[in-house]
């Protein structure tokens, strides 16, 4: 019986991907490894090339521990290399309400966990010099659409600041937010300090450029195909060999029905499509009067909204439930809730659209843990996987080599299937409509 065939598909045509196009020649390419065209032996097999996957390799390859990355696609080809680029210090869940769902000590752990997160990779950009990645310590602003919405964002920095010990939120009246952004929209808004910018891309391959120069396998177009218990172990099979492991970390995230071998991991999750257009480069004036001072920005609505400034250009994205990856279904509606706060784009065109999938969790927060006794998974970063998945990867490698990080709520022992998973996608659907509903209303 053949294989069945994966197409081997390239990077999407993004902003990132001409970038990274554009970057200087002497450096490597894009590209990291080959297929895997021979059966290979190694203590850890880690299934996909996004930042999860990455990290992992590189704390096992710190340790010692012999591993080998698999991809059936490019390095961060899914949400590692399309995402928005916001590194930030937050879950999906906010802290208080982690604090009043579960208790203190819960809610400073976590708190603890996020900015780990940004830690982790500036760590990354430092050792291994990914200068072309052009991370930027400069916060994100969270930018409140209402008098209510606001009153919420500055009870929440307020309790951050007086139940965490945390001063690196600071509030801004409407007078300030509309100089920063250069938008009416917004009557406040919140800093986190801790947070910055990054191209997505150029980090997720830098690092699989580092792992590489260090002696880590990466091979891409290699999907598993299935995975079979062995003695002392499992059997990964590929189209260009086999590959026996002691163990495997699973870091496919949104993009696990990719093929049999993690179909099942896909079941954690609510692939939720994300949306981003770019416009062209902005005239001298618009440039100077827009997000002055280059941070990543989100709105308080249900069915937010982010943005900041790259590459001379405005960066616009948000969450598109109605939508396939790879449609053009709602960069027309980005482009009119964009002109919507920055009526002076009305006449700049848009010159990049493009989408993925985010994984979202029916508890809003990552997951990591074992599935069984030689498997370990990672997934749901909520739409802030970048700092996140930097943290999570290696602890997936320090749960696979029996160790017991620090996770808090993250932890989770065994699948935990989505609820009615079948009815997903009508269920996203509805959702988001009756957000949009609320948005629209004001509520």
């Amino acid at each position: 019986m053949l294989a069945p065939t994966i197409p081997h598909r390239p990077q999407p045509d993004s902003l990132w991907r001409a970038m990274a196009a554009r970057s200087p020649v002497t450096d490597a390419p894009v590209s990291t490894g080959s297929p895997l065209a021979r059966d290979l032996s190694v203590e850890v097999a880690i299934i996909g090339a996004g930042y999860s996957g990455l990290a992992a390799a590189y704390a096992l390859q710190k340790r010692g521990v012999d591993c080998a990355v698999f991809d059936a696609n490019p390095v961060g080809w899914g949400a590692s290399g399309r995402n928005g680029g916001v590194v930030s210090s937050k879950f999906r869940l906010s802290f208080p309400s982690i604090a009043s769902t579960y208790d203190l000590d819960t809610a400073r752990r976590m708190h603890r966990l996020a900015h780990d997160g940004v830690r982790v990779v500036e760590q990354f950009v430092d050792e291994f010099k990914l200068e072309r990645a052009r991370f930027e310590h400069t916060g994100s602003l969270r930018c409140a659409h209402t008098e209510r919405a606001f009153a919420s964002i500055r009870a929440e920095a307020d309790w951050v600041r007086t139940q965490l010990g945390d001063d690196s939120m600071s509030v801004l009246s409407r007078e300030a937010i509309t100089h920063e952004t250069g938008s009416k929209g917004f009557v406040g808004g919140v800093l986190s300090a801790d947070a910055g910018t990054i191209l997505p891309l150029e980090y997720v391959c830098g690092i699989a450029r580092a792992l590489t120069a260090h002696g880590v396998p990466i091979y891409e177009a290699t999907p598993i195909l299935d995975m079979t218990r062995v003695q002392e172990g499992v059997m990964l099979r590929a189209p260009g060999g086999s590959v026996r492991a002691k163990q495997v970390i699973v870091a496919t995230n949104a993009y696990s029905n990719l093929t049999q071998a993690t179909s099942s991991y896909q079941r954690e999750l609510v692939p939720f499509r994300s949306a981003m257009i770019a416009t062209e480069r902005l005239p001298a004036e618009l440039d100077a009067k827009l997000m002055v001072n280059g941070r990543s920005y989100t709105e308080t609505r249900r069915m937010m909204k982010w943005f900041r400034k790259v590459d001379g250009r405005m960066l616009f994205g948000g969450r598109d439930a109605f939508g396939k990856e790879g449609q053009a279904t709602g960069f027309d509606a980005l482009q009119r809730a964009m002109v919507a706060l920055f009526p002076d784009l009305a006449n700049v065109r848009v010159e990049y659209g493009w989408s993925g999938y985010v994984g979202m969790t029916f508890n809003a927060l990552p997951h990591v843990g074992r599935s069984d006794d030689v498997t370990t998974f990672c997934l749901g970063y909520n739409g802030a996987g970048v700092a996140m998945a930097s943290l999570i990867g290696q602890h997936a490698a320090a749960l696979a080599l029996g160790e017991k990080p620090e996770l808090a709520l993250l932890a989770q022992q065994g699948l935990r299937p989505v609820p009615f998973h079948s009815l997903r996608a009508p269920g996203v659907r509805l959702v988001a409509a009756w957000y949009q509903f609320l948005d629209a209303v004001g509520a």
